[in-house]
């Protein structure tokens, strides 16, 4: 902001003097504050409220908006270092009069963290599962989506409890097998190699590295200043060492392939949405589910990379609402019948 125009404020007297100040000052000094703020004011505005459930001395963290009706509800599992919050930006458009269900993944933000959690595929799904036991969200089948990480575990969760969901969108998922790596996998494999675990692009320490790895996740190059990036990295490192163990679980050899080794067992109807030009993971992974997953649907989107969720927020809940009504109005026919 210019000085002669915070000058103004302050010589006039006005009332926004102070909170402009206040806000100036708290973007250059506390810009993680403030992306904190900024996360609560979303909740607020779009009604997700927040809450915990417990299962024995786990503690799960999560939002949720409206109540279990006659559509599915709906369960959302984000991707590797995110949050539930990453969620928000779709669903600002989604109907109001769906419950929805945003929960934060085993030790990400406030649901429990441990060294003594197991972070394998296998070990989230049990985790998701336990949460979904906690909150009796399984009394009727229900929707679960899930986007990067959390689609490898969604598409796993919807191979091991079938019975617990009614319809599956993944959203460019991790745990598939490709015949040719793509050149992130290929530095991931040159990194492991040299036991570099403190170089990882999508654990970034800096503000510059923060940048690299918006534009690695993005095909659209977000203009992110430079305050706000060190916000974002501050917000970041003190659970870098988490990251860094939850990522080498997920790419060990137990885990990196479990949605490729489990697609043939999803057996409700499959939504599969995916950046066209994905630099994490291969596009061609929709090819492979579409293959292997018999009642399954492909949406593929120009112009957007990884980060489906925040590049092409309103076309992704879109999809979503089509996939969902076109599901539930067949079953609906299926019963008429």
């Amino acid at each position: 902001m210019d000085l002669d125009v915070v000058n103004m404020f302050v010589i006039a007297g006005g009332t926004l003097a102070i909170p402009i100040l206040a806000f100036v000052a708290s973007f250059l000094l506390w810009p993680s504050a403030l992306i904190r703020i900024y996360y609560w004011y979303w909740r607020r505005t779009l009604g997700m409220q927040v809450r915990y459930a417990h299962h024995e001395d786990y503690q799960f963290c999560y939002s949720f908006r409206g109540r279990p009706g006659h559509k599915p509800s709906i369960l959302m599992l984000h991707g590797f270092s995110a949050h539930k919050d990453m969620w928000l930006s779709v669903v600002k458009f989604l109907p109001k009069n769906l419950h929805l269900v945003c929960v934060d993944m085993p030790g990400h933000e406030g649901t429990t963290r441990s060294s003594l959690d197991d972070l394998s595929i296998d070990g989230q799904v049990k985790r998701v599962h336990q949460f979904v036991e906690c909150l009796k969200l399984n009394k009727k089948p229900f929707h679960l989506i899930g986007t990067s990480m959390g689609g490898h575990v969604a598409g796993v969760y919807a191979a091991y409890y079938p019975s617990d969901i009614c319809s599956l969108c993944l959203v460019c998922p991790a745990g598939l097998q490709y015949s040719t790596d793509n050149q992130f996998v290929q530095r991931l494999k040159e990194l492991q190699d040299s036991a570099a675990i403190q170089k990882i692009p999508l654990i970034p320490s800096t503000p510059e590295e923060m940048s690299e790895m918006l534009q690695l996740c993005s095909y659209v190059r977000f203009k992110v200043p430079q305050q706000i990036l060190q916000g974002l990295v501050d917000v970041r490192i003190p659970h870098n060492s988490f990251y860094r163990r939850l990522f080498l679980e997920i790419v060990s050899e137990k885990s990196r392939y479990s949605l490729h080794q489990n697609m043939d067992k999803i057996k409700v109807p499959t939504q599969i949405i995916w950046g066209k030009q994905d630099q994490v993971l291969d596009v061609s992974g929709a090819d492979i589910l579409a293959k292997s997953i018999a009642n399954c649907q492909v949406e593929l989107l120009e112009n957007c990379g990884h980060s489906v969720v925040m590049e092409r927020p309103r076309k992704t809940a879109k999809l979503i609402v089509d996939f969902l009504a076109s599901v539930h109005n067949t079953d609906n026919n299926k019963k008429l019948n």
